[in-house]
């Protein structure tokens, strides 16, 4: 009983005293976005309005055919973006039917 009551504070514990791990992973959209031009080579794939707290932002897919890599951004009406999420092998899903009375 005391093994288990001692994992969970520490589980929590670290949890609790770990920093953010998106903080560092804002700034400025123009920032942002011109790294992710310059450095990735990815351009504006797919975007919408996500409503947070209250508030619209707009959340952006961006990614490169060339390197793999893709960034999913969300950006607040301040203009401060933050990035949600990063990766590679990135691939668009193709529809895998077709509608009726429509040509394949």
């Amino acid at each position: 009983m005391f093994k288990r009551l001692l994992g969970f504070a520490l589980a929590f514990g670290m949890a609790a005293t770990a920093p953010p791990a998106f903080a560092a992973s804002c700034g400025m959209r123009d920032a942002l976005v011109e790294q992710l031009t310059k450095k990735y080579s990815e351009t504006l794939t797919v975007g919408g309005l996500q409503k947070v707290n209250g508030a619209q932002s707009v959340m952006e897919i961006w990614s490169s055919s060339e390197t793999g890599t893709y960034t999913v951004l969300l950006t607040h009406a301040n203009g401060t973006s933050c990035i949600i999420a990063a990766g590679t092998d990135f691939f668009q899903a193709v529809p895998k039917f077709t509608v009726e009375g429509t040509s394949s």
